[in-house]
């Protein structure tokens, strides 16, 4: 059987099921963000410890990503993932039940790994059963469906936060993607070109060592970790700003502040056009700059233009992951769930660590000192895409000769 083509109604069916999945990852990932100055007000931690629930869930994501993808190696794409969100939305409806800080990280911890069984996979079965000509759109759908449920998540969690309590908030989603997860557990084909392995410990050794060898997988797993510290960093620390002198906008006032989340969606679906236009690493290397330029903007004291540097920002961020993704599925040639792992756990690794470090230059900095950590991981995130561009090229010149921009730069 054919693989999955754009226009399809199987092709409609697998982007409804991977955009509530996306949707539920994200929102339950990320419902917490606008509550990290809740979360140091009410258990009187400062920024950086604040950003745990976030930054823990994270990291364990990060840290179970790479079991998650050789658990479906050996017991299948699907069955991994509807566990995943089931679970994931069970531990949702549990957090508002934790009456500590402690507490609320344990549970928060704990959802992390679970939720990894998700993202983890979905890179996996969409380059498996998406036609290549029609994966980057699937992709960049699905990270729309990210998109969707990170700007949802934050809008509905401040807002409810707000009239009632962060409590409230919490359980009213979990209780939303338990909904979700059936349907996209009714509504996701089961996998056709998945081919079973047997679980050896020395598969996943094997595999991802061989993945660790290729150049242009260690510059796209070095992108994901520099841009998602910077994106995630941004979007923590933005809400400590606004909610202070001399703004001292409510929760629900900067949670609209999220909206901008719509132009991410936007942007991710699109990257998929451009890249074939101009190419992936042309693509990749504009998609940072806009990150570089959106960031500059935002230090800018005005509301709207602060606004404005995060749209631009975020369409940067997103085109740029959608591009990298898509590259990691097309270019491992085997056990791609775990190259898909890896790039996902530099993802959220990034994501942890840089967001929990940016709290230090929050307080100490200011938000100047915020723009300036973002700045520096999106400037060396440009340095690796050039990289990139020159690994790639190498490979795509014929045998024996060096590329006419290589030899030009090397002074041969």
């Amino acid at each position: 059987m054919g693989k999955v083509e754009k226009g399809s109604r199987t092709f409609r069916t697998i982007n409804l099921a991977f955009f509530a999945a996306g949707f539920v990852t994200f929102v339950t990932l990320y419902d917490v963000q606008p509550l990290l100055p809740v979360f140091s007000k009410e258990y009187g931690v400062p920024a950086a410890l604040a950003s745990l629930p976030l930054s823990l869930s994270t990291a364990a994501l990060a840290a179970t990503m790479l079991v998650a993808g050789t658990f479906s190696e050996c017991f299948g794409r699907k069955p991994v993932m509807v566990a995943s969100l089931f679970i994931t939305s069970i531990l949702a409806l549990i957090t508002p039940l934790t009456q500590s800080f402690p507490t609320l990280l344990g549970v928060r911890l704990i959802q992390g790994a679970v939720l990894a069984g998700l993202p983890a996979v979905a890179m996996a079965y969409l380059s498996e059963e998406v036609a290549p000509s029609s994966l980057a759109a699937a992709m960049g759908l699905y990270i729309g469906g990210n998109a969707v449920g990170g700007m949802t998540g934050r809008i509905f969690t401040a807002s409810v936060t707000d009239l009632f309590s962060w409590r409230v908030a919490i359980g009213a989603i979990g209780v939303i993607c338990i909904g979700l997860s059936f349907i996209f557990a009714r509504s996701l084909p089961p996998s056709v070109h998945f081919r079973r392995q047997t679980f050896k410990v020395s598969y996943l050794f094997t595999s991802l060592y061989r993945h660790l060898r290729d150049p242009g997988l260690l510059c796209l797993y070095g992108i994901a970790f520099l841009l998602t510290g910077g994106f995630v960093t941004m979007y923590n620390y933005i809400t400590f700003r606004l909610l202070g002198t001399p703004y001292h906008f409510s929760h629900t006032t900067v949670s609209w502040l999220f909206l901008v989340y719509l132009i991410g969606s936007w942007s991710s679906a699109s990257a998929g056009k451009v890249s074939r236009r101009l190419g992936r690493d042309k693509t990749l290397v504009f998609a940072i700059t806009l990150m570089g330029v959106g960031a500059t903007i935002t230090l800018a004291p005005e509301v709207p233009a602060m606004v404005c540097g995060m749209a631009v920002f975020t369409a940067g961020f997103f085109a740029a992951h959608a591009t990298a993704s898509s590259w990691v599925g097309s270019r491992a040639a085997t056990a791609k769930a775990q190259a898909s792992s890896l790039y996902l756990c530099s993802y959220y690794l990034g994501s942890s660590i840089s967001g929990t470090v940016g709290g230090v230059f929050w307080s100490t900095e200011g938000w100047s000192g915020v723009v300036a950590l973002i700045c520096s991981l999106v400037a060396v995130g440009g340095i690796v895409a050039a990289v990139l561009s020159r690994v790639v090229a190498r490979e795509e010149a014929p045998h024996g000769e060096e590329p006419a921009g290589l030899a030009l730069r090397s002074g041969n």
